[in-house]
């Protein structure tokens, strides 16, 4: 039985990954998705979960009039509170990111955004999270909820209270039964963040997939002659900014440090373009791989799994790169790569091997946990297999890999793909472009 689980995951997963994520059944899916709502005559509704505390819902909220007055959209609104903890691992460090994150999309996307955490305590959390419970029943949930983030939001006491009903916010276990309803259908449909669009079978995390809606709403021709993308700053003058030569010395000598997990497909795409970055404005780059959080006995669960792969998929697709004929490197796949490592490294062509070692993986449906795939990943970069296979028995790697993991803790992170640039920390590919900021130096 175990034989056969084994063999089925190596051998059979690849090409139905493959298939999962192909163009054609993407395709498939949206018009079976359009053929529905046109049967039932429907609106193109969205739905969209908000939480009152989550800096990525914020900043969200403001964006959707302006996406309503481009394409003729239906909003349904499902108001969250209480995370998933089994989704989020290092929930404190997560919290700390996001408010730092929604800084930068704020600034991005020129919207609200305060200089501190608003202060707040849980009850009232949920008195307001009550109170946006309200208002989803009855029309003019959009403006009163934009008012009410944003008082919360600027830490204005007095203009919160002003703005909701002592009726509701003083009975919240009348709407405990709401709120669990939201946060089921949430779960139910796949997914766990706040700040998500649910749309025709897709989900769309905040203004950083906003893109991926746009082009959608554009190929269904719903703003004729208007089809612009609003929501594309984040990549789309990606080493763009400007050039190796306008770097002061000290940008010019400063590493970008990536840390990086072989099983995570996100780590994929930032280690490409990171490279692609580093490259383009000649400053150093620094590799520092740890253990995927299954190999260092955390769980991942599989609704996690499933959104990640379509959405990586479509990040890819965005960036021209290839993706989805996966060869999953679990266990012996992720340890014979980093085996490796040093001995790519001290043939100067350490980070050539890694991309090797993730794109076949992810995007060539190569298997490194054996001898013929790892030497292919090996040799494709000009590497000497007869001299690296021997050393696929040493483990010493394993020290420096949990030094990695200390040192990106450290910073103040907890997942991967994440990068620093001098005090600049963050978290996630998305964030390459904040990084080409601190790098030409625009604030």
């Amino acid at each position: 039985m175990v034989k056969n689980a084994l063999y089925w995951r190596r051998e059979i997963m690849p090409y139905l990954a493959r298939i999962a994520t192909s163009h054609r059944l993407q395709r498939l899916r949206r018009s079976m998705a359009e053929r529905r709502r046109v049967r039932h005559k429907q609106p193109h509704r969205v739905t969209v979960y908000l939480r009152l505390n989550d800096p990525y819902s914020f900043v969200l909220l403001q964006v959707l009039p302006s996406l309503a007055d481009r394409y003729p959209l239906q909003y349904e609104f499902r108001t969250v509170l209480n995370l998933q903890p089994e989704m989020y691992p290092a929930p404190r460090m997560w919290e700390n990111n996001a408010f730092q994150d929604g800084a930068y999309l704020a600034a991005l996307y020129d919207l609200d955004y305060p200089q501190d955490r608003p202060a707040s305590t849980p009850e009232l959390d949920r008195q307001l999270t009550s109170q946006l419970l309200h208002w989803e029943l009855q029309p003019g949930y959009l403006d009163n909820a934009l008012a009410l983030f944003k008082a919360y939001w600027q830490g204005d006491a007095a203009l919160v209270q002003a703005q909701v009903d002592p009726r509701v916010t003083g009975n919240v276990e009348c709407y405990q039964h709401h709120l669990q309803a939201n946060e089921s259908l949430l779960q139910a449909e796949g997914h766990y963040l706040s700040g998500m669009l649910y749309y025709g079978g897709e989900w769309y995390w905040g203004l950083d997939r906003l893109v991926h809606l746009e082009r959608r709403l554009n190929e269904l021709s719903l703003a004729p002659g208007n089809t612009q993308l609003a929501f594309d700053r984040g990549y789309r003058d990606f080493c763009r900014l400007g050039s190796a030569g306008q770097l002061s010395d000290e940008r010019r000598v400063t590493p970008v440090v990536v840390y990086f997990s072989m099983r995570s497909p996100y780590s994929y795409l930032g280690l490409v373009r990171a490279r692609q970055l580093a490259g383009h404005y000649r400053i150093p780059l620094v590799v520092k791989p740890v253990l995927p959080m299954v190999m260092r006995r955390m769980q991942v669960p599989r609704a996690k799994s499933f959104y990640i792969t379509r959405d990586v998929k479509r990040e890819a697709d965005k960036y021209g790169m290839d993706f989805g004929f996966i060869a999953d490197p679990l266990g012996r796949g992720v340890e014979r790569c980093y085996a490796l490592y040093d001995f790519a490294q001290a043939a100067g062509k350490g980070h050539e091997f890694l991309e090797s070692c993730a794109r076949g993986v992810w995007a060539e449906g190569i298997r490194s946990d054996t001898d013929a795939g790892l030497q292919a990943l090996v040799e494709r970069v000009g590497l000497d297999w007869q001299q690296a296979r021997p050393l696929l028995a040493n483990d010493s790697w394993r020290l420096w890999a949990q030094e990695n993991l200390a040192e990106l803790y450290a910073n103040g992170l907890w997942g991967v793909p994440s990068f620093t640039y001098g005090e600049l920390r963050v978290f996630g590919q998305d964030r390459l472009d904040c990084i080409e900021r601190a790098i030409v130096a625009i604030s």
